[in-house]
């Protein structure tokens, strides 16, 4: 974050105003209004903490029992005490539950039996999947329930501080809380993104497919690149991708160029067969793909009927003979 860049900010009332970055007082010189926990000191934790404190709240403890954890916690959150996590509730008015979501359902309900959560405490969830309903034992023990998924990708580092200004939130909670929800996100330099508690699997789905898959197909590519000769596939990929990227979200399927979307049965086909050859395991997810992508280019008219039933046709042989990604030619 540039440090004369305008950061938005919020009071409890949630009315929104910008303050200039440069011209902050030292957080220390303020009173902090919460002390925040931090339950599961992983990559998104320590970052969302570290971002509260910025705005004045004083992170207290937090837990972690992996190297990289202790680590990252003492990088991010340096004077703050790694403790039990029943310690972290004790001392905290919000806490944040950073762990995996398969763990959530678990660790809340354990919270809840062991009389962990204290009346009034603010119970703060990332996870993308779920909405509030996953934070309702707390919520029977008097916790105040809410949801705060950053969309945006962690490396555990102070950068991810930085990449919070202007990072959009997807937001669940309850209607009286939801103004405390606006002000926390806005504090952090995040926009809140109100998400129903139903959507929440769709939303976090397609954060997945956009995000995540995007990352495996950008590391397949610099793989076939350097097996093609190229000394710096990043460099060659970074225009070209980061155009790409520009262009879809600036005109969705009207910026689908390449092969598929021109109806090259023919390039299509030597594509599949050199894959086929140098890297046996990228066919499937090239396929899936390139369907996908010919079913688009259709539905908006950028591929011609005449040209796709030939595409078509390679796409469907290129999957019969795909049976598995197998190992011939694996090892690389």
């Amino acid at each position: 974050m540039t440090r004369n860049r305008p950061v938005p900010r919020a009071d409890w009332n949630g009315r929104r105003h910008r303050v200039n970055a440069s011209h902050q007082p030292d957080p220390r010189d303020r009173p902090a209004r919460l002390t925040v926990g931090v339950v599961g000191a992983g990559r998104v934790g320590p970052a969302l903490a570290a971002s509260l404190q910025l705005a004045g709240h004083r992170p207290v403890a937090a837990s972690g029992v992996s190297d990289a954890s202790v680590r990252r916690a003492a990088v991010m959150l340096p004077d703050v005490p790694l403790v039990p996590v029943a310690e972290v509730l004790e001392r905290a008015d919000l806490v944040l539950l950073t762990v995996p979501d398969d763990a959530l359902p678990g660790l809340v309900e354990g919270l809840a039996e062991t009389g962990a959560v204290r009346p009034g405490q603010l119970l703060v969830h990332t996870s993308g999947r779920y909405g509030t309903k996953v934070l309702e034992p707390a919520l029977r023990a008097g916790a105040l329930p809410l949801a705060l998924h950053p969309a945006m990708t962690f490396t555990g580092t102070p950068v991810d501080v930085q990449r919070l200004a202007g990072c959009s939130f997807g937001v669940t909670a309850p209607e009286e809380l939801r103004l405390a929800a606006e002000a926390l996100v806005i504090e952090m330099g995040g926009e809140p993104e109100w998400i129903a508690e139903e959507n929440r699997p769709l939303y976090h789905a397609a954060l997945a497919l956009g995000a995540n898959h995007l990352v495996t197909l950008v590391a397949e590519s610099m793989e076939l690149l350097r097996d093609a000769g190229v000394e710096a596939p990043d460099r060659m990929l970074g225009p070209l991708l980061g155009a790409a990227l520009d262009n879809a979200l600036r005109s969705g399927d009207a910026a689908l160029t390449g092969p598929v979307a021109r109806g090259d049965a023919g390039t299509v086909a030597a594509h599949v067969a050199e894959l086929r050859k140098h890297a046996p395991q990228t066919v499937a997810g090239y396929l899936a793909m390139a369907r996908a992508t010919a079913d688009r280019a259709l539905a908006h008219g950028l591929l011609k009927p005449e040209l796709a039933e030939d595409l078509l046709g390679v796409l469907a042989n290129g999957a019969g003979g795909a049976g598995g990604t197998g190992t011939e030619g694996g090892s690389r």
